[in-house]
C-alpha cells in the first residue's frame, strides 16, 4: 500500500521472447493491469506496433459457482488498436492464469494475419 492508501500490485514476470530470456518487475492499480504493463515492458522492443493496443474491457464471470473460491472462471477482454476491437478469453480456476491467457491471446490477436484479408 503506498503511503496515500492506494493499493498497488506488482508482477514479476519471466519470459522468453526471440530467444532472449527477459525478467521483467511492473507496478499496476491490479494484477491484471501490472502484467499487462511486466509482458509489455519484455516484448515491445520486438513488437513495436503492441504499443498502440489497449485493453478496453476486463470482466470475470463465475462458471461453478457451487465450488465458491474454487470455482472456474473465465475472463472476457475487449481490446483495440485504435482501427479494429476485438476480444479474448481466458478460463482457468485460477483468475490470474485466466486473466494471462486472455491477455496474451489479446495481443497474439493484434498480430498481422497471413494471407492478405483479416476476413
Amino acid at each position: 500500500m503506498r503511503g496515500d492508501g492506494k493499493v498497488e500490485t506488482e508482477a514479476t514476470l519471466k519470459i522468453v521472447v526471440q530467444g532472449e530470456r527477459h525478467l521483467t518487475v511492473a507496478e499496476g492499480n491490479g494484477p491484471v493491469n501490472a502484467l499487462d504493463s511486466a509482458l509489455r515492458k519484455a516484448i515491445t522492443e520486438y513488437y513495436p506496433h503492441l504499443v498502440d493496443v489497449e485493453l478496453t474491457g476486463y470482466r470475470v464471470r463465475i462458471l461453478d459457482s457451487d465450488h465458491g473460491t474454487g470455482a472456474g472462471t473465465r475472463v472476457l477482454l475487449d481490446s483495440t488498436n485504435g482501427e479494429e476491437s476485438w476480444g479474448s478469453i481466458g478460463v482457468s480456476e485460477n483468475i490470474i492464469e485466466a486473466s494471462w491467457e486472455a491477455l496474451v491471446d489479446s495481443l497474439e490477436y493484434a498480430f498481422p494475419r497471413q494471407g492478405g484479408s483479416s476476413e
